[in-house]
């Protein structure tokens, strides 16, 4: 037989219980699943191989059989519909929520006529370093079968699996309005597997708790269906309990199919993770802002001097990067990397976006407490001793650190949220002296960071290069986005970065990340240029522009990181959170901007600007 290659990256819909999830693929595989966090060793991993990398298949046995899929109603309860020559079945997938277990259930639901099912079973525990002891066992007049390997077990459930080559198999047939579960449930190898799952109670208790937190989303009137999705994959990337944000929910999924810029993901930004807070409290959800700001006071507690850019879901702090030469790869894009060692990297940038949404919190009625503005007193301190360091960027370049132009208008930008903690909600601080160094940082910024010649801010001090990150200086509110600077610098990226009307985050040929190899297009950045024409009156360009992009979801709405341009294919890891987000940014800009063509400002364009300050004019 031949190996089975994975799937198309866009081909794969995403079920969780927000402590981890697994990647379902549209031809009813299971290829990614990490059991139980998101960052824990996977057990599937067919996504970065072939199906003996662990893959969990429920599908008709008719390789002529068709499908479609789609999710109950703003969850990520997942129904796949089977049409096959002798009838019709749907495939129920999801993650039970809140039961404190790891559970996977599928459930097969007979709908007409008569169709054969295949199971196929092939589990590797440890990023399949470890195939597991497995065993068959009563339980409770059903089929179990137990997988043990090192500190991982599982238990599996449903029609009676035989073993063949490291393989376990199980053909049966459903009948119109017959009913046939599958369940999977990890627990410690030392431990009883647990009773059985009864499975329509946990998915009439998963659709009601997805349906009641979605229920609370104050989405806009542009682009509603893209927006209310992307919030509820924000809110399955946030962990249940410790209200850490993960960046994706894969690791090495690459940036250009065969290269090597193959990262782990599965961990918490700060930067991302501050930019989801945002997201989240301008759209109804004030109670994950207070958990994650609770996440944050535990991760970085201590001395300023030690905070990191990057955290495990708990706070961890050691990540170190590893490569896992057991598996191939995506389509054979090697190194398959875990840990990520940007951790150690320095990044300016970081303080700012911490500050700004810790800011906007507070502007959105989120009590400000003194463990929090202490931790925020602590990290000013610490920017106030840094703020002139060089760093790798927003984009954690490998190679030489530099003066980058956005990571210094962050630092202003933290600064200038601590001002106004001071001034509008009267909280204790040196803010002379904070005044003082924000004015400095902004002259430095004009002088070094700004090329007056082509009248366009700049990716580092001394450069001639263009960067996207720079279309978030109006967003912070260092520049208006209708000043001549940022216009000359929204002009400059254009002609520099746009790739089929898609921007780049910067030119790989210039050498600046110290990496091999070229990439797609950044979603995010083509997001950030959206906002930015709908904040500067080119509504017609925001609206072109964001058709395009929302067409790149898949059909179950999900974006990665990068498009390939010429196939439309997802590129990176998926799903990613700072897509999703942008996507959210970019609808509210367009909303704010038809409103305001219509002489009303709206909500959102009041509550994203009202902390903003519209820089002077060069001196």
């Amino acid at each position: 037989m031949d190996e089975r290659m994975p799937l198309a990256i866009e081909d794969y819909a995403l079920i969780g219980d927000c402590h981890t999830a697994a990647l379902v693929g549209s031809d009813g595989s299971i290829d990614w699943l990490c059991l139980p966090r998101f960052d824990s060793a996977s057990m599937f991993a067919a996504l970065l191989g072939d199906e003996n990398s662990g893959r969990w298949l429920v599908a008709p046995d008719d390789p002529s059989a068709t499908s479609t899929r789609s999710y109950v109603t703003d969850t990520f309860v997942l129904v796949t519909r089977w049409v096959t020559p002798t009838g019709e079945v749907e495939v129920t997938d999801l993650m039970p929520y809140g039961d404190r277990r790891a559970d996977v259930v599928r459930r097969v639901t007979g709908i007409s006529g008569s169709v054969t099912m295949v199971e196929d079973l092939r589990i590797r525990f440890g990023y399949t370093t470890a195939i597991p002891w497995i065993r068959q066992m009563p339980d409770h007049g059903q089929n179990a079968l137990v997988a043990i390997a090192g500190p991982d077990a599982v238990v599996v459930r449903g029609p009676k699996l035989t073993a063949a080559d490291h393989t376990h198999r199980a053909t049966f047939t459903v009948e119109a309005g017959e009913v046939v579960d599958l369940s999977l449930t990890w627990f410690p190898a030392h431990r009883e597997p647990p009773a059985p799952v009864d499975v329509t109670a946990r998915i009439d208790e998963t659709v009601a708790w997805w349906s009641d937190w979605a229920s609370r989303c104050d989405a806009p009137a542009a682009y509603t269906r893209e927006v209310h999705r992307s919030l509820l994959l924000l809110r399955a990337l946030t962990h249940e309990d410790t209200s850490g944000i993960v960046a994706a929910a894969t690791t090495s999924l690459p940036e250009q199919f065969g290269g090597s810029r193959n990262w782990d993901y599965r961990y918490v930004w700060l930067r991302d993770a501050s930019m989801t807070l945002q997201a989240l409290i301008l759209h109804g959800f004030a109670e994950e802002a207070q958990g994650w700001r609770n996440w944050l006071l535990r991760a970085i507690a201590g001395d300023p001097a030690d905070v990191q850019i990057m955290y495990g879901l708990s706070g961890e702090r050691y990540l170190l990067e590893n490569t896992i030469d057991e598996l191939p790869g995506y389509r054979g894009s090697a190194p398959v990397r875990t840990g990520n060692g940007a951790f150690t990297q320095y990044q300016g940038d970081v303080f700012g976006e911490v500050m700004v949404a810790l800011h906007d919190a507070r502007t959105l009625g989120v009590t400000e407490d003194g463990d929090s503005w202490a931790l925020q007193r602590a990290l000013m301190q610490f920017v106030e001793d840094n703020w002139d360091r060089a760093d790798n960027g927003i984009w954690e370049i490998r190679g030489q650190t530099q003066h980058f132009t956005h990571s210094r208008v962050m630092i202003w930008a933290a600064l200038d949220r601590a001002v106004k903690g001071a001034q509008l909600f009267h909280l204790d601080g040196p803010v002379d002296r904070w005044m003082e160094l924000r004015e400095k940082v902004r002259d430095e910024i004009e002088e070094h960071g700004f090329d007056a010649e082509r009248g366009t801010y700049v990716q580092f001090y001394g450069s001639k290069e263009v960067d996207a990150s720079l279309l978030q200086l109006s967003q912070v509110g260092y520049v208006d986005a209708h000043d001549p600077r940022m216009l000359g610098t929204v002009k400059a990226i254009e002609e520099d970065l746009l790739h089929d009307g898609l921007l780049l985050r910067y030119r790989t040929e210039s050498g600046v990340d110290g990496l091999e190899g070229s990439e797609n297009p950044f979603l995010t950045c083509s997001f950030w240029l959206t906002e930015q024409y709908a904040r500067s009156g080119r509504l017609d360009d925001a609206t072109r522009l964001m058709d395009r992009l929302v067409g790149f979801c898949n059909d179950v709405g999900m974006l990665s990181e990068e498009i390939e341009v010429s196939t439309g294919h997802h590129v990176g890891n998926t799903p990613q959170a700072l897509s999703h987000l942008a996507l959210v940014r970019a609808a509210d800009a367009i909303e704010a901007a038809i409103e305001h063509s219509r002489g009303n400002r709206g909500r959102r364009l009041a509550s994203q600007t009202d902390h903003e300050t519209t820089a002077p004019a060069p001196r």
